[in-house]
């Protein structure tokens, strides 16, 4: 038996799956499993200092650069621990981890390396000698998933909780019922790992989960899937004995415009069956710039899902990433007037206004020479290509517009508020009078307390936010080396 630690450092206020699915198979093949989710609690330090292997999991570009200030904390506390980082952004960054310490990389389907990787590190520390990797980097096997584990983690109360239109608040749990994508979106920073492979965890196996955080006090679940209708035939069935079991338990999911278009005939039995809100990455609605993304949808196909939902009284929610290197005044501009016609304004957080385009190692944009023109040399400690609009009025608009979202966030500001502000400010940088915003009365709608986001940078206000959670987790992420948060970011 080995002592065992893993740790979250961001996961968009879920309990993270990618913690308690690999304590279930840690804690099977008999090892103590200790889990920390830093941004819900501070670090346990007699577990890292006895622990003989920590595991970082890494699902986004926001953990791992808050992961690369914890290691050094970790190292300084337990430096004959085994160092892993797993998950999406474990191999794309492998170079970088492995200079801090890490020994062991792993990504797609960890949790079976990760038991073979506790089966090495402790045959190693029985005869007192390293061995190198032997776990494959990325593993794409299929599983036979078990129940995950959430023993010793924050109670679900604690995360990120359901917001409805009378202002009332449930509890929200959250479970994947797929992993990985059928897409090769340019931008998506699952693409480099998956390669167009998705997994399904079996049903069981998800309503098992359900039902224990359901036991547990939720009365909302959100499911973590890159794309809920990769597998159409899993998620209706899923769907359907979700809905049966638990009818009065709501749900929510991420679907492409692409998926919800084909699938348009599905859309009133995901109503039907308790889904509150749809999430979709629309990213643009300029076409060239869908075009370079690759992301399989037009202008047209978000308008006529937009139609789709509202006609069915059913809410979308869509996501952007607003600031590209193509990103001129005018076509933000048309975005935001695209959002007032369709009558989405209540249906976007305003910080998806001022996200900026995300270009990591291993990102499929790198294929495009138009890309390669405007991106900088990588910078190893933020983790991506820098780029810079060729407009400089369009980059310090993407400022103002995250700083707007920031103060709307502090002070509590309606999002018809906050999205009158940016209107206002985006038409004074293109040097014109903003027409009057007739928003009229707008329909409430359901969301999470904390907005969904990916396949970019973390704005200013997310790093705040991030930065306020993060103070809980002293000394971990601001003990060693002075590391802490500001309006620009890390310092």
């Amino acid at each position: 038996m080995m002592k065992i630690v893993l740790i979250s450092t961001y996961e968009l206020g879920r309990q993270p799956f990618g913690v308690v699915s690999p304590a279930a198979w840690l804690r099977a093949a008999g090892h103590e499993v200790a889990c920390l989710d830093l941004t819900r609690e501070s670090l346990d330090e007699g577990a890292v200092r006895s622990a003989e292997l920590i595991g970082i999991y890494l699902p986004m570009h926001t953990a791992t650069r808050l992961a690369a200030k914890l290691i050094p904390t970790l190292r300084a506390m337990n430096g004959g621990a085994h160092l892993c980082c797993y998950g999406l952004y474990a191999p794309m960054n492998s170079e970088y981890l492995r200079g801090l310490g890490v020994g062991t990389i792993l990504g797609g389907e960890f949790e079976a390396e990760l038991v073979k990787l506790a089966e090495r590190v402790g045959t190693a520390t029985s005869e007192k000698n390293s061995t190198p990797q032997t776990e494959r980097e990325i593993s794409l096997e299929r599983l036979e998933f078990l129940v995950p584990d959430r023993v010793g983690m924050p109670g679900i109360e604690k995360y990120a909780h359901l917001v409805l239109p009378d202002g009332s608040h449930r509890v929200v749990g959250s479970t994947e019922a797929s992993r990985g994508c059928k897409h090769l979106c340019r931008h998506c920073p699952i693409v480099p790992v998956y390669d167009g492979v998705f997994r399904i965890v079996q049903r069981d196996v998800v309503m098992a989960d359900v039902r224990q955080q359901v036991a547990a006090g939720a009365r909302h679940i959100s499911f973590g899937d890159p794309d809920f209708f990769n597998g159409i035939k899993h998620a209706l069935a899923l769907m359907e004995e979700f809905h049966r079991e638990f009818p009065d338990v709501t749900f929510d999911v991420t679907i492409k415009i692409e998926h919800l278009r084909k699938y348009e005939k599905e859309l009133s039995a995901l109503r039907e069956t308790g889904c509150l809100f749809v999430i979709s990455a629309v990213e643009a609605v300029d076409d060239g710039i869908l075009a370079r993304l690759d992301k399989g949808h037009t202008r047209e196909d978000f308008v006529l899902v937009a139609r789709a939902f509202r006609e069915l009284g059913m809410t979308l929610h869509p996501t952007f990433v607003a600031f590209t290197p193509w990103t001129t005044l005018e076509g933000y501009l048309d975005l935001l007037r695209v959002i007032v016609a369709e009558e989405l304004v209540e249906n976007v957080a305003p910080v998806q206004l001022g996200i900026r385009l995300l270009i990591p190692e291993g990102s499929r944009l790198l294929e495009l020479e138009e890309t390669r023109a405007v991106v900088e040399a990588f910078d190893a400690e933020s983790l991506v290509y820098p780029w810079r609009n060729s407009d400089p009025r369009v980059d310090r608009l993407s400022e103002t517009v995250q700083a707007i979202a920031a103060d709307a966030d502090a002070k509590k500001l309606s999002r018809a508020e906050a999205f009158g502000r940016i209107w206002e400010a985006a038409h004074a940088a293109t040097g014109v009078v903003a027409p009057e915003l007739k928003l009229g009365k707008g329909r409430a709608v359901p969301f999470l307390s904390e907005p969904w986001y990916c396949c970019a940078e973390p704005t200013k206000a997310q790093l705040v936010s991030i930065g306020a959670v993060a103070q809980k987790a002293e000394p971990a992420i601001r003990g060693a080396d002075g590391v802490g948060f500001s309006a620009d970011g890390f310092v």
